[in-house]
C-alpha cells in the first residue's frame, strides 16, 4: 500500500476483514507490510504515531514489552491489534487480559470484539477451561492470585501459544495487593509473550513490578512511552487541564492537646493530614462549598456541552454517600455513587457514561482505566496524596472526544502545597515523575527505618470554613481570583463561549503583553465567630461524654456534674473557651483511664 518491496515477516491481510465476515482464503487475501497491516485496522483506525511506532517495535522483538501511555492515547487499541497481529501470523492461539478492576472486563471485551477476538469477560475460576468459541478471557489480577496454578495451565500450554496482556501493571504489587506480583510470575512466567500497559509504572513501596525492566538506576524502563507532556504537545490525544485551588480555614485537635486552627495553605508536614480530613468532612462548610462552586462551573460548561459531567473522588464509602447527598441537596438532582463493595457498580458506571446526568461520587473505582469522555469536571475529595493517583484521577477528564473538542477541563483541589506541586507539575514527562516519586519512597522508607516509634496521630475534627478560591493553576502558572473575573469578563466581550476556561484567556493575556487589569480582590472568607467555635466544642465534648459514659456505664448527667464541679462552673453553656478546652483536657485524661 505504501509502496515500498515487501520484506520478510509481511502480512497476509484480509481484503474484507476477518471481524466483518471476510473469509479466510487466497481470493480475499493481500499482501502488506506490517505497518500497512497494523495502519488499515479491521475498521480502517487510523493509528497514532506512537501505536505505530510502538507495535513495529513489539511485533519485532520476543522479549516482555511495556507500553507507557497518557489516559486517552488508546494504549487498547494498541495491545489489541498487537494481539490481532500475532493471531494473523499464527504465532498465538489465545489471548489472556489481566484487569485491576471487574467493571474493565467487558469494556476490554467490547474492543476486542470489534477486532474480532472474542474475549471472556464472564469467566470464573471453577470453570477451569476455556470455551472453545472464545480466543481468550480477560480476568482480575485477584482472580489470578486466587489461583495461580489454574491460569499457569490455561496460559503457558507450548502447544497453544498465549499472549498475556497486563493493564495498568503497576496493580501487581501495591501495598495492599503484595500477593499478586507473586501470583502473576507464578502464572504466567512461561507464558509466550507478555504486553503490559500502564500510565504510571511505579508502585509506591519501592518493589520491583513483575515482567518489566529495570536500569541501573532501579527505575523502570519502558519500550514505548507516549505520556501526558507529550500529548499535550500533538493536541490531538488529550484535552488541557486548569486546577482551582481551594483554600479555607480547618480546625481540629489531637488528643489532649488545645484545638488548632489552621489555613490549608498554611498546613506544613506535621499538620497537613489533619488539615486535609478536616476539610474533607462532609459535617464541616469546606467541602460543601467546593460542591458548589464545581457545580457552578459544570453548568456554565454544559452550556457549550450539554452532556458534560462531573466526578467527586472520595476517600471512603461514608464520605461518597454524604457527598452524594450534598450535591443532591445542593442541585436538587439526582447523583449517581459507584463503590466497590455495590455488585451493581459497573453497571452504574456504564449508564453514567451514556447518560447526560451531571454528578457521579466514587471512591476508587474511577481512578483509572474506566472510560468516560464526557468527564469534564473533577472534585479531588480524597486524603491520596501520592503523584501517581493524582495523575490517574486526572487522567479521567483529559481525553478528547474528537477533533473539535476543544474544552480545558476542571480539577478542584485542596490549597495544599503538596497537591499544588503536583498539579503545577502535571505536564512533567512521566520520566522526571518518576524519578522524584522513587527518590521520595527511599527517603520516606530511610525516615521510617530511622525512627520506628514515628506514629500518625488522629485528628479530631472539629469543624471548616467555606471554601475560598485562591487561584487556579493553569500550564504551570497561578491566576488568582480578581484575574480570572476579569479575564472571564473579557472572554464574554469577545464572543467566546461561556464555559471558556478563565485562566486560558488570563495566560493568553500574558503571552500576548496584555494587561489583565484585574478588578478588586474578592472578600475573605467570613471568619469564625466565637459561638460558633464554642458550639463545636460543645458538641465534641458531648460526644466525649457518650464514649466515657458506655465505657464507664455512668449517666450522662453524672459525667456532666463532675466536669462542672472540676471545671468551677455550674453549666456547660455559660462556659467560657477556655474552660470548654480544660473540659476535653479533663474527658481525655478520663477516658485514657478508663
Amino acid at each position: 500500500m505504501c509502496g515500498d518491496e515487501l520484506q520478510p515477516g509481511w502480512h497476509a491481510d484480509h481484503e474484507v476483514p476477518w471481524s466483518k465476515g471476510g473469509r479466510t482464503d487466497i481470493f480475499n487475501g493481500q499482501a502488506a507490510c506490517p505497518s500497512c497491516n497494523l495502519k488499515k485496522g479491521s475498521n480502517g483506525v487510523k493509528l497514532r504515531k506512537w501505536q505505530e511506532d510502538g507495535l513495529r517495535k513489539f511485533l519485532g522483538i520476543q522479549n516482555d514489552f511495556l507500553a507507557v501511555a497518557t489516559p486517552g492515547a488508546g494504549k487498547t487499541t494498541f495491545a489489541i491489534l498487537a494481539a490481532k497481529s500475532m493471531i494473523d501470523r499464527s504465532e498465538i492461539t489465545n489471548v489472556f487480559v489481566i484487569v485491576p478492576t471487574a467493571h474493565l472486563r467487558g469494556q476490554w471485551a467490547r474492543a476486542a470484539a470489534r477486532e474480532g477476538i472474542q474475549l471472556d469477560s464472564e469467566f470464573v475460576n471453577r470453570s477451569q477451561e476455556k470455551a472453545s468459541d472464545f480466543d481468550g478471557i480477560v480476568a482480575t489480577y485477584q482472580s489470578v492470585a486466587a489461583n495461580p496454578l489454574l491460569w499457569r495451565k490455561l496460559a503457558c500450554n507450548p502447544r497453544r501459544p498465549s499472549l498475556v496482556i497486563f493493564d495498568e501493571i503497576h496493580h501487581a504489587g501495591e501495598a495492599e495487593h503484595l500477593s499478586w506480583g507473586t501470583a502473576l510470575s507464578e502464572a504466567f512466567s512461561n507464558a509466550h509473550r507478555r504486553l503490559s500497559l500502564s500510565g504510571t509504572p511505579f508502585r509506591s513501596d519501592g518493589k520491583p513490578i513483575p515482567f518489566l525492566n529495570y536500569g541501573p538506576d532501579r527505575r523502570v524502563v519502558a519500550d514505548i512511552n507516549y505520556d501526558y507532556g507529550m500529548a499535550l504537545q500533538d493536541q490531538e490525544v488529550v484535552r488541557p487541564v486548569a486546577f482551582p485551588a481551594m483554600d479555607g480555614e480547618a480546625r481540629w485537635r489531637f488528643a489532649s492537646e488545645h484545638p488548632v486552627s489552621q489555613k490549608l495553605s498554611e498546613a506544613d508536614a506535621s499538620t497537613i493530614a489533619a488539615a486535609l480530613k478536616t476539610a474533607l468532612d462532609p459535617g464541616g462548610q469546606w467541602i460543601p462549598s467546593v460542591l458548589r462552586r464545581a457545580h457552578e462551573e459544570l453548568t456554565l460548561m454544559r452550556q457549550d456541552k450539554p452532556d458534560c459531567g462531573g466526578l467527586v473522588v472520595a476517600t471512603d464509602q461514608a464520605s461518597a454517600h454524604a457527598y452524594a447527598d450534598i450535591l443532591r441537596h445542593q442541585t436538587g438532582e439526582d447523583v449517581k455513587i459507584a463503590v466497590s463493595d455495590d455488585p451493581a457498580a459497573s453497571k452504574v458506571i456504564d449508564d453514567f457514561a451514556r447518560s447526560d446526568t451531571r454528578w457521579i461520587v466514587a471512591v476508587q473505582m474511577v481512578s483509572e482505566g474506566v472510560d468516560i469522555p464526557r468527564l469534564g469536571v473533577i472534585v479531588y475529595a480524597t486524603r491520596i496524596r501520592t503523584e501517581m493517583f493524582f495523575r490517574q484521577v486526572v487522567g479521567r477528564c483529559v481525553r478528547k472526544q474528537g477533533d473539535e473538542d476543544e474544552m480545558c477541563a476542571r480539577v478542584f483541589i485542596p490549597s495544599i502545597a503538596q497537591l499544588l506541586t503536583i498539579a503545577a507539575g502535571i505536564e512533567r514527562t512521566v520520566d522526571a515523575v518518576l524519578a522524584d516519586e522513587e527518590s521520595k519512597v527511599r527517603r520516606e522508607m530511610a525516615e521510617d527505618e530511622s525512627d520506628p516509634r514515628m506514629l500518625p496521630r488522629t485528628a479530631e475534627v472539629l469543624g471548616s470554613s467555606a471554601a475560598a478560591h485562591a487561584f487556579t493553576i493553569n500550564s504551570g502558572e497561578a491566576f488568582e481570583e480578581a484575574e480570572l473575573l476579569h479575564a472571564r469578563r473579557l472572554g464574554q466581550q469577545a464572543g467566546l463561549p461561556v464555559g471558556t476556561e478563565p485562566s486560558a484567556i488570563a495566560r493568553l493575556l500574558r503571552l500576548s503583553g496584555g494587561s489583565a487589569q484585574p478588578g478588586a480582590a474578592p472578600e475573605p472568607p467570613v471568619q469564625q465567630t466565637r459561638s460558633e467555635r464554642k458550639k463545636e466544642l460543645r458538641e465534641l465534648i458531648a460526644r466525649k461524654v457518650g464514649r466515657l459514659s458506655r465505657l464507664t456505664r455512668k449517666p450522662h448527667s453524672h459525667i456532666h456534674a463532675e466536669l462542672n464541679r472540676e471545671c468551677q462552673e455550674r453549666k456547660i453553656d455559660q462556659a467560657t473557651l477556655a474552660t470548654l478546652e480544660k473540659r476535653l483536657l479533663t474527658l481525655d485524661k478520663w477516658l485514657q483511664s478508663a
